[in-house]
């Protein structure tokens, strides 16, 4: 049997002000379903529930719920309703009297009266109270004060004051968030055990993996207002679809490799045979996962290394092995003497290679009147006679290419090349270039991969050995022979007359 749609979000963007915050979502949610949105913070998770609740208008695209357009329908008219991570219950009042509140507000046709409506009798507030109470399991606190309770139950108190009026889709906005950790574990197998009673669409946001792996039927991973992977929890896990995801989900080891041919993959100064197919000679990035690697004697290894750290983890010990320069983190149930050289097997279908998302900073810049590059905001000395073999620039600036023709460079449009790992990040801010806030960063077995992007928006992709922190705020240099320019192909008229 075909399952419905509840809700479909199309084509759906968001900006504040100049911001883009969530960017091109399309997604469909069926009924019943427990669907989390998972990312860091900042990533757009939370707007994109708000635009489901109606506490939001999208800028573009719109929303459906049974197949109506409900994009500009306001909350109170849509049959959804929310838990937020701040329960806001009302304190004058006691258990039964906040989930009754919206009971006592609502009106339902009047069957004795055609075409009226009429409020809830008591006995009919009474019996809805009393189902939500036995399903979030606080059947006898009825009359205790909103002060008595504790976190937990009075966070079931406002998932009862929630699902007291039969919502269609129940959102979640980090209900967990303000729990200590046992009792946030209890929360996550009770709020899917509720999930199962009540048969209705839950769409739950957080930054946590464990809860989405846990809870989830399917998990929407969003970063920086984009979705970047739809799955199961185990699909997500075992398959995922970009680095960011694979460091996001769970321990990973992530390594550039290059494919070596069909089906081997050299990482780790070591060529090991994989499953997935791709062009030889390709970068990609390659995830293997800590508990996918197998310690083995020096000897029977594929490619050793020696045991520089050891954590004892309750069920298993995590180590990290050096390969040459590269840190790879192993779990193992075996105690292993540190400073040991072992070896390591990954069988093929345990190496996990992926498409690398970004291969090169490219941008589109342009030449002024002193013959530097202007891209990013920012003005950095390059070499101009790269545009053309074989030139040089005269006592006036002016570029002669070999033909002996004079080129006046001042405003011609160019294409910017600059390689990761040719960026120098300056702590302070004001001795580079330009000036931005790191975004995201990614270990890479011996370096960290981060993103910086400056107020305009331009994203410098760096690889670096030292380390930062998220939202540091740094700048960029580039060092001039780094920066690689070629003319844009649709050609300038810039001969100087």
């Amino acid at each position: 049997m075909a399952k419905e749609k509840i809700i479909e979000l199309i084509n759906v963007s968001k900006k504040y002000d100049d911001t883009l915050v969530v960017e091109n979502f399309n997604l469909y949610i069926n009924k019943g379903e427990f669907v989390t949105f998972l990312g860091p913070s900042g990533c757009g998770k939370t707007t994109t529930l708000r635009m489901i609740a109606g506490f939001e208008m999208p800028t573009e695209g719109k929303i459906l719920l049974n197949n109506q357009d409900i994009t500009n329908l306001p909350p109170h008219k849509r049959p959804i309703n929310t838990v937020f991570q701040r329960y806001a219950l009302f304190p004058h009042l006691d258990v039964y009297d906040n989930i009754a509140f919206g009971l006592k507000l609502k009106k339902v046709p009047n069957e004795k009266k055609e075409g009226k409506m009429r409020h809830l009798t008591s006995a009919e507030i009474d019996e809805k109270v009393t189902n939500a109470l036995k399903i979030v399991d606080l059947e006898e606190f009825e009359n205790r004060d909103i002060s008595t309770l504790s976190g937990g139950q009075q966070q079931r108190v406002a998932i009862a004051r929630a699902i007291v009026n039969e919502p269609e889709i129940l959102l979640l906005d980090e209900p967990l968030g303000a729990l200590d950790l046992k009792m946030r574990k209890d929360m996550q197998f009770e709020l899917k055990e509720m999930h199962k009673k009540l048969g209705i669409t839950f769409i739950y946001v957080t930054h946590d993996q464990e809860e989405a792996l846990t809870m989830s039927d399917t998990i929407v991973v969003m970063n920086d207002g984009i979705i970047q992977q739809i799955g199961t929890p185990i699909d997500i896990y075992n398959e995922p679809a970009n680095a960011f995801v694979a460091d996001f989900i769970g321990e990973s080891n992530i390594y550039t490799g290059t494919i070596i041919s069909e089906k081997s993959v050299r990482f780790l100064n070591h060529t090991f045979e994989c499953v997935d197919k791709f062009e030889k000679n390709e970068k990609v990035d390659v995830v293997v996962r800590p508990e996918d690697i197998k310690l083995v004697a020096s000897n029977k290894g594929m490619v050793k290394g020696t045991l520089i750290s050891k954590v004892f983890k309750g069920v298993h010990y995590e180590y990290v092995m050096m390969i040459g320069k590269n840190e790879v983190v192993i779990q193992s149930t075996n105690d292993y003497e540190l400073d040991k050289e072992m070896g390591i097997i990954i069988e093929p279908d345990l190496i996990h290679i992926m498409h690398k998302e970004f291969t090169c900073n490219d941008y589109e810049g342009y030449i002024n009147k002193n013959n530097q590059v202007v891209f990013a905001n920012g003005e950095f000395d390059c070499d101009v006679t790269q545009l053309y073999p074989n030139s040089r620039l005269d006592e006036e600036g002016y570029l002669i290419d070999e033909k002996g023709v004079s080129h006046d460079l001042n405003d011609v449009d160019v294409k910017v090349k600059v390689e990761f790992n040719d960026i120098e990040i300056t702590d302070n801010a004001e001795d580079g270039i330009v000036e931005g806030d790191i975004i995201q960063i990614l270990y890479k077995g011996d370096h960290y991969q981060v993103i910086i992007r400056t107020e305009d928006e331009d994203d410098f992709v760096v690889d670096t050995e030292y380390t930062y922190n998220e939202n540091d705020h740094v700048g960029i240099r580039i060092a001039k022979e780094k920066i690689k320019l070629s003319l844009k192909p649709e050609g300038n008229k810039h001969e100087k007359v």
